[in-house]
Order: structure tokens, then sequence, then C-alpha cells
């Protein structure tokens, strides 16, 4: 069997080790002669040079009691493996065994044979012979009482070359448990518990749990698998009824004082124990600080050895079934041995010692701030609530951190364990005293006094949320700026509405609208309302980690969805004056009205390089409100204006500017070309452009350009840079945008039918001279 298992737990200890220099010497094996073979003393070693083709050697060995049972250790030694089998006093077969650690089932008391021979006639090898009774073994040592508590370093010792077994005898109460490790780290040592009649009951071998469920006195036999010299360390500390584990009081909410509990894991594998022991039944919280909590575990186990519960059962808090004394592990699970120095707390959660006063639910009232000056500690707040109401909690670090909250009752019992699908929040199974636990994870070494904001507020029915109304495009938002993350939407009718809340310096701002039950409507800027009435807007109101106290301030927009009251804007912005408009605050939205008809494309102008903030996000919406272009389509390639008419550029302006103005136009760029003919010959047209005209439209008709032709732009006077795109008859755009340049020259392929170029330029004073040619 391979090595290469953990290494063997260790607990720091009081007293010192037992070395194995006390137990009895073991027999002397005989003098080697020049043949093996002769008599075999329990627990010797024999050593064998040589044994070569169809020699076989033959040793007695004598056991005094029936049924005696014994460990053999043949080890593999070199060349050839060898084989063994034994012979009673009458000569009948007892049994085979190979190399390596083995047993052999004897019957009545006597003398028996064992054989050594090779597998196959011809070959050589050597190997070393050693066998021990389980019933009457040559040296047995006794382990104290003290050996089984936890803070006893153990019994040490070395298992030499080829020795079948080491034996160790002891007495505890039957039904007792013990707690074994693995004896040797990442050698292959293991042994075997064996009740008062022989009979094995468990193994000794990784770190695990051994019932004495039947009488004793016990028997260890420990042994390596394959005869090699190995020193080990045998702990096995009592789980039930455990001493040599230090008393951890039960802690209060809030800083839990001298009332913590710290030991040190060396290595892994080993284990660190307290002592908890509480008055009654119920939920017990284990706070391990939160660097070291990434390579314990903890595990809790009643006065019988038997586990209560752990780290890894789904419910929070451990659920300890009545009052008594338990016993707290911690593992060590750092796969580098990295030696872990720990501090514990044990809360009982339906307890309500050092809990903050109650607070109400509203939303208008500032978040709580919370302090933590314990690396274990846990913060406890109350509030009240009526059987149905839906809660919400927000828990945010003031730095750096991860905050842990979660709501319990009365009884310290955790509710809503389970998240309802698609919502948001808790509903209350009965109304009365409730609490939100909660704790930051992280402690760093220079940490004296942690805080960390909490908001519990109600979802259902909510108090404390400004009202808004819906609003008009082009006017101010309806919800000018306030510190609230809620708003209550009064709607008047049912349909689709247009919900954007935005920061005071017009940074988009996330948030859920939910109805008077607290039940989740939508989360997007389209929300959908089925009936008139009053509805709640909560900012980022998904994310319970997130805290929005009542300083910060937002704008919140609420208009119908289909945009009305939009002034007309010309869709030949290449001919007529741009128009121009100034957003006043944050949220604004405006619109332009498109005379285009469905089904025409559409093109946004914009200086090409306009200053900052002064470029605002468009989108084409249709009749009933729904986008059919986003900025990308209609500044880039062309808006098709799909859906029913009239069609409306929706504006609103760009993040961190609630106050700017713009400058756009609109150029219809399908069906017959409205604009001038680019002039074929050399010479070409000579345009010019400024701040009321930054695009230019050419057109070049059917029977004046070829599949393939070269465009030509060369700035001849002013400033600024111009790019050139190419549409065909249906507003296609075949070529282009190019890049912005003070001149170049692009080629494209044409398809049958007129065109139309449109040149668009810094809003700068300059004139630029096009011309076209049929490409080489």
């Amino acid at each position: 069997m391979p090595s290469g298992r953990p290494a063997t737990e260790m607990v720091r200890a009081t007293e010192p080790p037992v070395r194995a220099s006390s137990r009895t010497a073991p027999p002397k094996a005989p003098r080697p002669g020049r043949t093996c073979g002769g008599v075999l003393p329990l627990g010797a070693v024999v050593t064998c040079a040589s044994i070569v083709d169809a020699q076989q050697h033959r040793w007695t060995v004598t056991t005094s009691v029936d049924r005696d049972v014994l460990v053999t250790q043949l080890t593999r030694g070199s060349g050839d493996h060898t084989q063994g089998w034994v012979t009673g006093p009458d000569g009948a077969h007892a049994c085979w065994f190979g190399i390596d650690s083995g047993s052999c089932q004897l019957g009545p008391a006597g003398t028996y044979t064992i054989t050594v021979k090779l597998p196959h006639p011809t070959g050589s090898g050597n190997y070393t012979l050693a066998v021990e009774s389980t019933r009457t073994p040559s040296t047995c040592q006794d382990l104290p009482e003290s050996f089984f508590s936890f803070a006893s370093p153990g019994v040490t010792g070395t298992l030499a070359a080829g020795t079948a077994a080491h034996c160790f005898r002891f007495d505890q109460p039957v039904h007792s448990v013990l707690r074994t490790y693995d004896p040797a780290g990442a050698a292959d040592v293991l042994g075997q518990v064996l009740d008062a009649n022989y009979q094995p009951l468990c193994e000794v071998r990784y770190v695990d749990r051994c019932a004495l469920e039947q009488p004793g006195p016990y028997r260890l036999f420990l042994r390596e698998q394959y005869g090699t010299a190995s020193a080990y360390t045998l702990r096995m500390p009592r789980l039930s009824q455990p001493v040599g584990c230090p008393a951890v009081p039960l802690a209060p909410f809030g800083d839990p004082g001298a009332a913590v509990g710290s030991g040190t894991v060396s290595q892994r594998e080993e284990v660190g124990c307290h002592v908890i022991t509480t008055p009654a039944a119920g939920p017990l919280l284990i706070r391990l600080n939160q660097y070291h909590d990434q390579y314990l575990s903890w595990t809790i186990y009643d006065a019988a050895g038997d586990q209560v519960c752990s780290e890894y059962d789904p419910d929070r808090g451990c659920p300890v079934p009545a009052a008594g004394s338990y016993t707290l592990l911690m593992l060590n699970r750092n796969d580098f041995g990295t030696e872990i120095n720990y501090q514990v707390a044990v809360t009982r959660l339906d307890r309500t010692d050092g809990c903050a006063p109650a607070t109400g639910t509203s939303w208008d009232q500032a978040a709580l701030v919370l302090h933590q000056t314990s690396q274990v500690q846990t913060n406890c707040q109350p509030f009240t609530g009526t059987a149905g109401q839906r809660m919400v909690t927000y828990t945010a670090p003031d730095r750096y951190n991860d905050a842990w909250s979660w709501l319990v009752d009365a009884s310290g019992a955790a509710i809503c364990t389970q998240s309802e699908e698609g919502e948001d929040g808790c509903v209350l199974p009965a109304s009365g005293t409730y609490r939100v636990i909660t704790y930051l994870s992280w402690w760093q070494t220079d940490s004296t006094d942690l805080t960390y904001r909490l908001q519990v507020r109600r979802l259902s029915d909510p108090a404390g949320c400004p009202t808004i109304t819906p609003g008009s495009y082009h006017a101010a938002p309806a919800g000018a700026l306030g510190g609230v993350r809620c708003r209550i939407l009064d709607l008047p009718a049912a349909g689709t509405y247009r919900v954007k809340a935005m920061t005071s310096d017009n940074y988009r701002r996330y948030g859920n609208v939910y109805d008077s039950t607290g039940h989740k409507l939508c989360t997007g800027i389209s929300c959908e309302v089925p009936a008139a009435g009053r509805y709640t807007l909560v900012l980022d109101g998904s994310m319970t980690r997130t805290v929005i106290d009542n300083d910060v301030q937002h704008a919140f927009a609420l208009l119908p969805w289909q945009v009305t009251g939009c002034p007309t804007v010309s869709d030949t912005g290449w001919r007529d004056a741009p128009h121009r408009g100034i957003f006043q605050y944050a949220a604004q939205y405006h619109c332009l009205r498109l005379p285009s008809p469905a089904g025409a494309r559409v093109v946004g102008l914009l200086p090409l390089r306009p200053t900052e903030g002064t470029s605002p996000e468009m989108s084409v919406v249709d009749a009933t409100g729904d986008q059919v272009c986003d900025y990308s389509s209609l500044h880039q390639y062309a808006c098709e204006l799909t859906g029913p008419g009239p069609h409306s550029v929706l504006l609103n302006a760009d993040d961190g500017y609630p106050t700017t103005s713009y400058t756009l136009g609109i150029a219809r760029v399908d069906g017959p070309p409205a604009c001038p003919v680019l002039a074929g010959d050399a010479a070409g047209s000579t345009v010019t452009t400024g701040a009321d005209r930054f695009a230019v439209c050419l057109s070049v008709p059917a029977d004046q350009h070829t599949a393939r032709e070269r465009f030509t732009w060369t700035r001849t006077a002013g400033s600024g840079n111009a790019r050139l795109s190419i549409f065909d008859s249906q507003g296609i755009r075949y070529c282009g945008p190019s890049g912005y340049s003070v001149g170049q020259t692009i080629t494209c392929t044409l398809p049958a039918g007129p065109v139309t170029v449109l040149l668009e330029s810094d809003a700068v004073d300059a004139t630029y001279r096009l011309t076209h040619a049929p490409a080489a």
C-alpha cells in the first residue's frame, strides 16, 4: 500500500510523552547459522540472507492458548519475494501468508511450523520474518488513564525494521468513544483495537472515531505495513466525557470580553478542543477569526462522543438538543502544515445579552453604525414586525471586509434560509420581535474598532419613502434630488413607465420596483404595472450588501413609456440649422420628433470632436416608446425606423454631467437623394463647414459612377478633421465611416443606382474639396 498520507496530528501537551523504552525488551532472535530455520520466538525478528531455488526454510513458533491469531511480517527483501504457510502440531494446514504485514488464525495451543519458500523452484532472494501473538504477546505496554486526555502528547516509539507489531493494553468504560490519529504521518503505520474477546473494534489509521462498543480490557496492535523501520506517536484522546479540554464560556452579543477560547494547532490534522456548557437546548453560534477559519473546521460532539453538528451543516448555528456539556473540536486543514493560533467565541442565538436597542424599519431613518472591537464578536439588532410583512436588511462595511447578516426569531432559529425565486427580502412568519445577527469576517492586525452599517427596512407598505408622480419629457425630473434610497411611485393608471435613478452627478443607479406587498415587479428602466396605485422603487434593492445612506443624493425620472411632447427636428440636418439643447438636471430626458415616416433610414449628426460632456446619449423609439435603434446604430450605421410611427429621438446627458448643452442634427439617407450633385470632374466640389453646419451632403446620380469609385476629400482652408460615408438609395451604409482626417481617399464598391455622400466634420470653420473618379 503506498504511503503519502497527511502528517500525524499533535496537540500541545502539559505532560512529557511516554517513551517506548519503558516497554519490556523484546526477545532475542536466535543466532543465525549456516542455514535458516529453527525456533522463532514471539516478537523476535530473524534475518535470512539467502534463499534459492527450491529451498524451504522451516521455523517453529509456540503458542500457549487456543485460537490464537498471529500477526506476521515477511519483508520483501531483494530478488524474488518469498511466501509462507503455517501447519499445526498435527501437520494440518493452518494458513498461508505472503510478504508484508498479515495475520494467521491458529487452532489449538502448541507448536506450529512456518515454512518459507520462493514461489517458483528457480530464483533467489532474502527476507526477514517476525510473528507476534495477539492473545499472549511477547510484550505489551500499559496505557495509563492520562494517555486518553486531549492534553496528552501520546506515546512515542519506533517499530524496528521487520517487527511484526507492538502491543498496547488499556481499559476504558464500555461505549467510550476515542479519537484516533494517524500514528506516523507519511509512514505506513496502522493499528487495530481488539476487545476482551480479541475481536476487532476499530482501525487506528488516519483521523477517525473508535467506539468501544464491547467490554474491555482492550489491546491495540501497531504495525508497519511493509516492515520498514518507522517512528510513531500514538494518540487516542477520549471524545466521550473528554478530559484535557479547557472550557470556553458562553459569550454575549457585542464584544465578548474574556469569554473567548484560544489555542494552537501546530500541524495538519491536529485538533484543538474546548468544552462548552449550556443551560438549555438551543442554537449556538461558533465564531472563529476568519483568517484561521479558512484552515480550521469545527465540529461539536455530545458527552457520548456523537457528532451534534459541524460548520458544514446548512443551518446557521448549531442546535444542541439539551442542557449539558459539549465538546468543540477545531481541526487544522492547512495542507502546508502551518501552525495556527486561533480564537473562538460561542454565543447562544436564543439569548439577547448584549443586543442593541430595537430599531425601527422606516426608510427615512439613518443607517445604523455597528462596531466590532473583537475578531470573534457577533452583533445582534432587534426589531419588531407583524406576520406577513416582508423585510429586507442591507449590511456593508466601512472599509474592505465581508459583512454577514441573517434574521432569527425569538428562539434563535434562522428564518428565510431558502430564497424565494425572483423575490427580495423575508416574509415574517409571525408577529413579534426578530433580530438581525451580524458580524464582520476579517480582522487585520491593526484592527481595534471596525465599523459597518446596517439598514433594517420594510418592503411591504413601506414608511419613510418620498412620493413622486409621473413627469413629462423636457421638464425637470419628477423626483427631485433627495437622500432616501427609496421612492413611492404614485401611478395614475396601469401601463408601462420609464423609471430611472441617477446620482446627483448623473451616474446611473439601478433599482427595483415592488408592489405594496413587497413583491418585485421590475428591475430595468421599463416597468409595467398592472393597475393604478402606489409602488416602491428601492435603489439596489436586491444588493443586500450595499448600504445607501440618507446623505447620498439621487434624482429620479418617472415618465410615461410612450414619448410625448417632443418638438420636431429636421431630417435634413446637413442643410438646416442643428438642434441645440441644454440639460439642466440630473436624470432629465429630452426628446425630438422625427418627420421621417416608418421604414425610413436616418443617421445622427454630431460634431466629430465635441467638448467633454456635450455628446448626449441617443436612441430612437417608436410611437409606443419601444427602442428601435441605439446610439451606435444611429451614429455609426443607419437607423431603420421600424415599428409604428411617429418616431422620436430620446436623449439624456452623458454620465457625470447633470447639466450640459448639446448640438445635433438628423439626416434621412434613404430614397432619392435630395443633396446637391458631387461634381465628377477633377475640380470636384468645394464645401464649407462651421459651428452651424458640421455635416455636408452630396449625391452621385446612377449614371455618374462606376461599380468601384475613389472618393477623396481634402481640407483646403480652416481647421479640424472630417470623415466620409457612402449610402445607397435604401439608406444602407456601403462605405465608411472613414477615420478622422484632414484629407483621405477611400475606394468603395457601389451598387447600381444613385448614392449619397455624407461628410461629417468638427464644428469649426473649414473648407473641403471633394472629388470622385473610377477606381483603377
